[in-house]
């Protein structure tokens, strides 16, 4: 039995964790960034990722209680939304210490409609947790945070949670990792027991069993022999971890040929090297809720992710020319802005990942692309929404700022050395609702919290409806929109009334058609002339509208065409009906005429919309797209029959089932549109056992006789 001994009685802990008494962090004013590690905890809603951060901060000192979701007692939900609805929506920071490593950890949504959370937390990170359940394995918001990663190059290791949950399968999900992501999981644990039977871990670097004290609520925990019936399959497992670890060093290589002991530091820093390399994910497993896993997994963030020396250098623009910046803190400062916040006594929080530099409290920085300078007033150290003041941060460090013009996705850097870092990718609305103070004098403060809310949220769209003066507010869905709503009626006290959700439909074309656009107007003196040819034809969806210049000739003088391409553009953004905007089309400039006296860039920007809209309302031309949903539903397979009959009533396509162990999987596509309030009617069709994800899918056309209903009402004012 391992045991420790100290003041902290009930939080000792395998390896001494570095926290002040005050329950303040403590800052290192040298942090070594070798020994950082700056990692995101990501997964599907669920699955257990703020459960398992709870257990990290217990475990390495800097939460003295254990807190937990359902009680809304975790520290990382601070939120009110979050604590009464038991999910998180927002990402929260915090650092702890394990193994005299400093790790910064953001906690991430898991829900689908706060994705932006996650994209622009695993833009600033230098490795990532994925937690899966061992029941669910790898669901549709797993895939999507996983393309995430891909997209940004970021190291993982994964954790499956839940091995105690009924119906815990860990080789199910290891090769749905392998089905579904097209990942190299590398198993370096192995469940010990299952279900109700789960009793803790074989590691396989060590080929020990590790089992956790209850009584200490996992703090204490033995290493022991493995039991007999488990060391068959723990030696073929740790025979395939070698032979990656071989692969990826020579050393190791070279004992595994002769059959020599590798001692397991040689094999860590080979699966070190393949992990930063993205050629493995280590797969660790546990029970976060049972507090059985967790040091290991800590010991896995600290062997296998990288520290910010580990990656190459940032890169980005300077005037124009990519430049590479050093992680080192004698290099010209540089940060990225990843996330907004306001805080109610503090005002406008700004998050920063440093990558090169240092920062001092009292200092300027530069925003290149706002062309604005900012005074450093205070440097802030959080936890989740608790504050520590400090004096300085240093590259590799996350930290929040209070600042007066920057925004998610800009740079802060030093004037002298000026660099722009690349930003974050946001994802499209899909939803809209339509919001009306119910006094004049609520107009100011329902502006005021839409640009607070909108300056926090970069997914967050808001405009004003021109025909009908409504302020409508678009979102990533009904949740999105709800927690929005809530937030502006609650923190700001606005009185407003809001309208039903309304879904983001886009337009296109079926057939290619070409137009003809004049514009003449003759005021006695200088009049005006724009006349263009037009050819619409369709695309491929997703490619968004493009221009093309087929000009040949002088026909139009070049100075004209930029007006043309921004007249049809601005068209396409807000359509011919309801302002739904064009996507998917191919417009092509390929004749016209100009008047020497008479033309204009604001005629021939006219003469351009003309022709867009015209050739939009030809007969047959147009479509209505409508976006679908993945959808994907778990509930007992004694409700497979009504859950596949309501389906089919919204709309919905069945693409696959699975029954295992009584609980069936149906994975469907459903419009939008027919999905409100799904969640109550789930509930109702399965005793309130069943549960389900939706995640968006892409656009396709809504059939002609919704379409043609939707769009009536519309062609009557065209």
């Amino acid at each position: 039995m391992v045991k420790h001994t100290g003041a902290q009685a009930a939080l000792t802990v395998e390896y001494t964790s570095r926290h002040a008494n005050n329950h303040m962090l403590k800052v290192v004013k040298d942090p070594h960034i070798e020994a950082v590690r700056n990692i995101g905890i990501i997964a599907h809603i669920d699955a257990g990722k703020t459960t398992t951060t709870e257990r990290v901060l217990y475990y390495t000192g800097v939460s003295f209680r254990m807190g937990e979701v359902h009680d809304g007692t975790a520290v990382m939900d601070w939120m009110e939304q979050e604590q009464e609805r038991g999910i998180t929506i927002t990402s929260a920071a915090t650092t702890a210490f394990w193994k005299d490593k400093r790790i910064n950890i953001i906690d991430t949504p898991g829900h689908v409609d706060f994705t932006v959370e996650v994209e622009r937390s695993l833009r600033v990170l230098d490795g990532a947790v994925v937690v899966f359940c061992a029941v669910g394995g790898v669901e549709p918001q797993s895939e999507t945070v996983w393309k995430q990663a891909d997209r940004y190059r970021v190291p993982r290791i994964a954790f499956i949670n839940k091995m105690d949950r009924i119906g815990a399968d860990f080789f199910r999900v290891v090769e749905m990792m392998s089905l579904r992501l097209h990942a190299q999981p590398l198993v370096m644990q192995l469940p010990w027991g299952e279900e109700e039977g789960f009793r803790g871990v074989i590691d396989l670097v060590e080929m020990k069993a590790i089992s956790y004290d209850v009584a200490t609520l996992g703090v204490q925990y033995q290493r022991e022999d493995i039991p007999d019936h488990l060391m068959g399959r723990a030696r073929e497992y740790r025979e395939r971890m070698l032979e990656i670890a071989a692969d990826h060093s020579e050393m190791v290589m070279g004992k595994y040929v002769a059959g020599e002991p590798i001692e397991p530091g040689e094999i860590k820093a080979a699966l070190r090297k393949a992990t930063i390399g993205l050629k493995a994910v280590p797969v660790f497993c546990g029970s976060a809720f049972k507090n059985k896993g967790i040091q290991a997994l800590l010991d896995g963030v600290v062997d296998f992710l990288p520290s910010p020396v580990d990656l190459p250098p940032v890169m980005g623009l300077n005037q124009g020319e990519e430049e590479a910046r050093e992680v080192n803190a004698s290099a010209p400062f540089s940060a990225l802005a990843f996330k907004t916040m306001n805080d109610p006594y503090m005002g406008q929080l700004t998050f920063l990942r440093v990558y090169s530099g240092s920062l001092k409290k009292g200092s300027s920085v530069y925003n290149p692309r706002k062309e604005k300078r900012e005074r450093i007033h205070r440097i802030l150290k959080m936890h989740a929404n608790r504050r520590e003041e400090i004096e300085e941060i240093y590259a590799g460090d996350i930290a929040a700022v209070l600042l007066k013009y920057t925004s998610t996705g800009d740079t802060l850097c030093d004037e002298d050395h000026p660099i722009v870092l690349e930003s974050m990718e946001i994802p499209k609305t899909v939803l809209s609702v339509a919001i009306e103070p119910k006094t004049r004098a609520d107009q100011e403060k329902l502006m005021q919290s839409l640009r607070s809310l909108a300056m926090e949220d970069p997914s967050l769209k808001i405009h004003l409806d021109e025909e009908t003066g409504q302020t409508i507010v678009s979102g990533m869905g009904e949740l999105h929109l709800e927690i929005v709503v809530d937030r502006m009626l609650r923190e700001f006290l606005v009185n407003a009334t809001i309208g039903k959700p309304q879904v983001a439909y886009k337009t296109s074309i079926t057939k290619r058609c070409q137009v003809e656009g004049k514009f003449i107007r003759q005021s006695g003196g200088r009049g005006q002339y724009g006349h263009v040819w037009l050819a619409l034809e369709p695309a491929e969806r997703g490619a968004g509208v493009t221009f093309v210049d087929k000009i040949t000739g002088g026909t139009i003088p070049k100075d004209y065409i930029a007006a043309v391409k921004k007249g049809v553009l601005e068209a396409a953004e807000t359509g011919i009906w309801g302002g739904f905007p064009v996507v998917d089309m191919c417009i092509t400039l390929y004749d016209g005429s100009y008047h020497p006296v008479d033309s204009s860039e604001m005629a021939f920007k006219i003469a351009s919309s003309m022709a867009f809209k015209k050739g939009m309302r030809e007969e047959g031309a147009s479509i209505l797209l409508e976006p679908i949903m993945s959808l994907e539903v778990v509930a007992p397979e004694e409700f497979l029959g009504e859950v596949i009959g309501d389906i089919s009533s919204r709309r919905g396509k069945v693409a696959a089932m699975e029954v295992r162990k009584a609980t069936a999987e149906v994975k469907a596509e459903v419009p939008l549109a027919e999905t409100f309030g799904y969640s109550t009617a789930l509930r109702s069709l399965t005793q309130g056992r069943g549960n389900h994800s939706l995640s968006f899918l892409r656009y396709q056309a809504t059939p002609a006789a919704i379409a043609d209903n939707l769009l009536s009402q519309y062609r009557t004012h065209t």
